[in-house]
């Protein structure tokens, strides 16, 4: 009798997109006939199936219950950012990661680019003017930092993943000129001006009227944008972070708001979340907030479902797999 492969697909989280839609489970199994799919709605009771599963399709697994997964050789990850997967037992193993960056990459960089123009053309002050039913020309002109353009300007780029490189190509077509700071520079500039390592980071950010953060977060890159460097931005420079909240020092980077030391903020991620009531973020009329949904899209599970279904015919070919995490360094 032929050995089945059995795959586990199973994610809970509060916010509804980010759970597999039913239809996964049942097209896998459709397209997959040698593959026994079990698709579950919640965590509670898994033990079961996960001590069977070669196969699981999760963005989350505690050590506990890795420990069960004895025949597990494969976990793809619905999330770009894997660090909470990253735990001893399972970097040390020989159990495969892959990610979804590549789904959610293009989608997140098209956020960045809407937030950049969003900033320079002051868009949520002029929001907060209309909810007031008053004609602000001279008002968003006048207080700084005032409208800009974003051709001829210079962003910098902390990250040259998935996101960064679509930024880097979206930006250059703008006109802007994109200076990128990535761990290993020998890499290449991406579709970016000119590229740096995370050493002159520093230098990079003194030249920079915008900041766009899209970096993931390992032991180097928490707290990456604390005090001292935003000390580092020009007074009237826009700060950007669609990568995760643990790179941004929150309480630093309201300091520098509240101080006018940048010009602006615009958030899609924070260090915890959802972003607590109590935040000083949520009145600052120099804070752009977006609820992490950059990767938010009516087409996410079709995309989501192109690269898991290439995935597991390369797996069950014995090919290399797209998306391939590099357990040493966590991304």
């Amino acid at each position: 009798m032929t050995k089945r492969t059995k795959l586990l697909l199973v994610m809970k989280h509060r916010f509804a997109l980010w759970n597999a839609p039913e239809w996964v489970g049942k097209r896998l199994h459709g397209d997959f006939p040698s593959v026994e799919v079990i698709q579950r709605l919640t965590y509670e009771g898994i033990e079961t199936e996960l001590a069977q599963a070669e196969v699981a399709v999760t963005w989350s697994l505690r050590p506990e219950q890795f420990r069960l997964a004895a025949k597990l050789r494969w976990i793809h990850s619905t999330a770009a950012a894997v660090h909470q997967l990253m735990f001893p037992e399972l970097v040390a193993s020989d159990v495969m990661v892959t990610n979804a960056r590549e789904v959610h990459g293009p989608v997140v960089a098209e956020h960045a680019i809407a937030l950049l123009f969003a900033l320079a053309k002051k868009l949520p002050q002029a929001i907060r003017f209309q909810t007031l039913r008053q004609w602000s020309q001279d008002q968003l002109w006048e207080r700084p930092p005032r409208p800009r353009e974003l051709r001829d300007s210079t962003l910098a780029l902390i990250g040259m993943g998935s996101i960064g490189r679509e930024v880097a190509r979206s930006a250059s077509l703008l006109g802007m000129r994109v200076l990128a700071v990535r761990e290993h520079p020998e890499l290449g500039a991406g579709g970016a001006h000119a590229v740096f390592g995370p050493a002159q980071l520093d230098h990079v950010l003194g030249q920079a009227d915008y900041v766009v953060l899209a970096a993931p977060v390992t032991a180097t890159t928490r707290a990456l944008i604390n005090g001292e460097r935003l000390r580092r931005m020009k007074p009237d420079a826009y700060l950007v972070n669609v990568g995760r909240g643990p790179l941004v020092d929150e309480a630093a980077l309201v300091e520098a708001l509240t101080a006018k030391r940048i010009g602006a903020a615009a958030l899609d991620v924070f260090e915890h979340e959802p972003l607590a009531a109590e935040s000083p973020l949520w009145n600052m009329d120099n804070v752009l907030i977006t609820p992490h949904t950059a990767a938010v899209t009516e087409k996410l599970w079709e995309r989501h479902y192109a690269l898991i279904a290439e995935n597991l015919r390369r797996y069950l070919a014995g090919g290399p797999l797209l998306g391939l995490v590099d357990k040493s360094k966590g991304y």
